[in-house]
């Protein structure tokens, strides 16, 4: 047994990858939002399909998956269990009856207004000036991107 330390496989320490930073401050960053969007009665996921339409309403289940980088049929149940609860309707499409539209409720709107207070909380938990995070968002949106390309 040797004392001294292999650094061939520095490569492959936990703390030197990428991904484990990006995976674990995603995991942290979801239970920052947690108790934020239990006020709302939302889930994380759920928060991120209320954004998209909050941004744009009356979107395709298939546009609404394309902006959150997720596969359809995952959102679905997500969506029904949203509007269970009141937030949006889906209908289907009159010229395609495959094509469901999504569309917020009043309630759906007004839960915008309880939720601006937010992104606030999260520049406050994460310890960065504005300008930090918005320069960290852009980096990994550039990452995201070449990743997205390599596929």
């Amino acid at each position: 047994m040797t004392t001294e330390r292999d650094t061939s496989c520095d490569d492959l320490l936990l703390d030197n990858q990428a991904c484990f930073a990006l995976h674990s401050t995603s995991l942290l960053m979801t239970k920052v939002y947690k108790p934020l969007l239990k006020a709302l009665d939302l889930t994380y996921p759920q928060y991120l399909a209320m954004m998209v339409l909050w941004e744009q309403d009356g979107l395709t289940v298939g546009e609404i998956s394309t902006r959150l980088l997720t596969d359809p049929g995952s959102l679905t149940p997500l969506l029904k269990r949203l509007e269970a609860e009141g937030l949006l309707s889906r209908t289907r499409s009159r010229e395609d009856e495959r094509v469901v539209i999504v569309e917020l409720t009043e309630q759906g709107r007004a839960l915008r207004d309880k939720a601006r207070n937010i992104p606030q909380c999260i520049l406050g938990a994460s310890g960065m000036t504005l300008e930090r995070l918005q320069s960290l968002q852009r980096e990994l949106q550039f990452l995201r991107s070449h990743l997205q390309d390599s596929l």
